[in-house]
């Protein structure tokens, strides 16, 4: 009774200030508020939106229009990276441009000398020229950088290669590059004299550094005989030029090449140091491959184009990585997902805090540990990034929302989005309307993520990979009119009602392994080679408080050899690439459904209670008998993966 009483005085009040208010009012503003009163409470979900995402959308337009002001005014000088890092290098020679950990300080002018020899030494032995192809393999390293940009300052093109590939797979990234060379370090030597006779007879070998075998040019030395003057040019590349070659793992198996041009790469650079807010007094850590697109373009563009150094490590170490971030002063820090855990998992200390890290950037973070990264490392801003190297559809976070890895602006209508998400099958085909169409999803509705391609925008253009026949499978007509075109990016992702998108999972014959995607593919082709051709399907599986998900092959077979096995997947595949576990089946059907087969058993996982299958793990140099006691270790982290 008190509390009705009580909600009937409350009610006289407001009724009572409404009156007041009104009062004050003239008869015209009366009759506008009662005019758009309804249209207001039928809207007010909308408007409520519109308010609550007002600051986020505010701040990325603003930043978004900023980025694209000097995006265009490159695209119309016809720029292209080397020619804006000369200019930076002439701006601040002597200003750091790399470092290295443990290792020297570069200056630009080191940057531009070193640069300026390798193109010379290019155009002596090759006649190197705008659109050939040079192949860098190489480990971390500030010399990484040099040297696919003295090819750039000639128009040429870096095919970036993994530092981690071997035997068949190395050899197909040299051959689908159509490369004229092949520039490696002393440190990966042995992988390509393994190669043998393999390699194209044409091809030419440089060698950074160490004793160089006969046949296989020394680069330092003829480096040493070039004058560090600019190279003399007589094709000059240009905005739209190829300016890398980056490999991605597809559902073809082998590796595939993405085209990426100097308008790409300066796309990256405008969002890199747009979006993320980056300062001049900034430094930025990279402890990521320099092969990838995080770590070699993301992590080396802010430098090389707006002067705010990278400091470089050769490999990532969660013992290291925030002691390194104070001994360098750091203040913008790259990641991925799988780094997140290993940093988690390491034991408290004082230097977890005493960094001057204010952003971290990067892409899979779990949001099951966004929070604890943010809690126990004391990091203001986590900028999560999501995109493919090969496509056009690139999002960010931009203002910490935990588990988002970027949003669609409600200030923007729907129909001007360069991005969507749209209906799907359970294998990724695009579910159509009557009109044949494509169909948006709803708020919470996951859907495939595609990227509307428009050529001629830099932000929008669609290059693919050098193989054109690749690039068809990645793209949809008739999306959402006649005619027009998009990327389809193959992975599914949802929207909540505030337009912030959250990864759900990856569609196709590929998964993620210790931040590498690994195709399937290309892993059963080695197990089949491994054990006398017989059928084998391989597939990713899911590990409690683990990162992506772990190779796991069923064989039809009733028994293997787990040593010899071993040894052959390690003599064919990357380490990321090898499968930790070994399920043997009487028989694999290979038919009409071999997908929805494949989904069914990623969904059983690799628990032995449930699986009556013989069950195996890789430790060490075999595959030992999944135990009800292994499995629990493995889950509860007791076993290092």
């Amino acid at each position: 009774m008190d509390a009705l009483l009580a909600a009937l005085v409350a009610l006289m009040a407001l009724a009572a200030a409404m009156a007041a208010v009104l009062s004050t009012l003239s008869k015209a503003a009366i009759f506008a508020i009662l005019a758009i009163a309804p249209c207001v409470y039928r809207y007010r979900k909308r408007i409520y939106v519109i308010v609550k995402t007002l600051p986020r959308d505010a701040k990325f337009l603003w930043r978004y229009a900023n980025a694209m002001v000097r995006s265009k005014r490159w695209g119309r000088n016809n720029s292209t990276v080397a020619e804006l890092f000369t200019k930076r290098a002439l701006k601040t020679p002597d200003a750091p441009c790399f470092i290295m950990v443990e290792g020297r300080t570069w200056t630009f002018r080191e940057i531009a000398e070193n640069s300026n020899q390798v193109s010379r030494v290019m155009q002596e032995h090759l006649g190197l020229k705008r659109g050939d192809v040079v192949c860098v393999f190489m480990p971390n390293c500030v010399e990484y950088v040099y040297t696919w940009l003295g090819m750039a300052k000639l128009g040429a093109v870096s095919a970036l290669i993994n530092s981690n590939l071997r035997h068949r797979p190395l050899l197909h990234c040299i051959q689908v590059a159509k490369a004229k060379a092949i520039v490696f370090s002393d440190s990966l030597a042995g992988a390509i004299s393994e190669l043998g006779d393999q390699l194209p007879p044409e091809l030419k070998l440089f060698q950074l550094y160490g004793k160089c075998p006969p046949g296989v040019i020394d680069l330092r030395a003829e480096m040493d005989k070039q004058v560090p003057e600019y190279p003399i040019v007589t094709d000059k590349p240009r905005y739209r030029d190829t300016l890398l070659y980056i490999y991605t793992s597809g559902t073809t198996g082998m590796p595939k090449a993405a085209v990426l041009p100097n308008s790409k790469y300066l796309l990256i650079v405008v969002a890199t140091v747009h979006m993320l807010g980056l300062r001049s007094s900034d430094r930025l850590y990279n402890p990521l491959p320099l092969y990838h697109l995080a770590g070699g373009l993301v992590g080396t563009c802010a430098a090389l184009v707006d002067g705010i150094p990278t400091v470089l490590r050769s490999k990532f170490s969660a013992s290291h990585y925030w002691t390194d971030c104070i001994k360098y002063d750091c203040t913008v820090s790259q990641y991925i997902g799988e780094m997140c855990r290993y940093l988690l998992c390491a034991p408290p200390r004082p230097t977890d805090t005493q960094h001057r890290v204010r952003i971290m950037v990067g892409n899979g973070m779990r949001p099951a540990i966004w929070q604890q990264i943010v809690d126990r490392f004391k990091v203001p801003q986590i900028n999560e990034i999501y995109g493919a190297t090969e496509g056009n559809a690139n999002i960010i976070n931009v203002d910490n929302t935990v588990g988002a890895v970027g949003f669609l602006p409600k200030l923007v209508p729907t129909w001007l989005h360069p991005i969507a998400l749209v209906r799907a099958d359970d294998d990724g085909d695009l579910i159509r309307g009557p009109d044949g169409l494509c169909i948006r999803c709803q708020p919470n509705e996951p859907g495939m993520f595609i990227g509307l391609i428009a050529q001629g925008n830099a932000s929008r253009e669609y290059y693919g990979y050098v193989e054109k026949s690749d690039s068809n499978k990645k793209l949809v007509r008739d999306v959402f009119c006649k005619g027009d075109a998009a990327f389809v990016s193959g992975d599914i992702l949802v929207a909540d009602e505030l337009g912030y998108l959250y990864f759900r999972d990856r569609t196709g014959d590929t998964y993620k392994w210790k931040g590498e995607n690994v195709a399937t593919a290309e892993v059963e082709d080695a197990v089949r080679a491994a054990i006398g051709q017989r059928d084998v399907v391989v597939y990713g599986v899911s590990i409690p408080q683990t990162e992506g998900r772990a190779g796991m092959a069923a064989v039809s077979a009733a028994s293997v050899d787990g040593r010899s096995l071993a040894v052959a997947l390690d003599h064919a595949l990357p380490s990321y690439a090898r499968p930790l576990f070994l399920r043997l089946m009487k028989d694999i059907e290979i038919t009409s459904t071999f997908k929805l087969k494949k989904r069914q058993y990623q969904k059983e996982g690799f628990d032995p209670d449930v699986i009556q299958d013989p069950l195996f793990f890789r430790s060490g140099d075999d595959f030992v008998p999944l135990t009800s006691q292994l499995f629990d270790d493995i889950c509860n982290g007791r076993v290092k993966l």
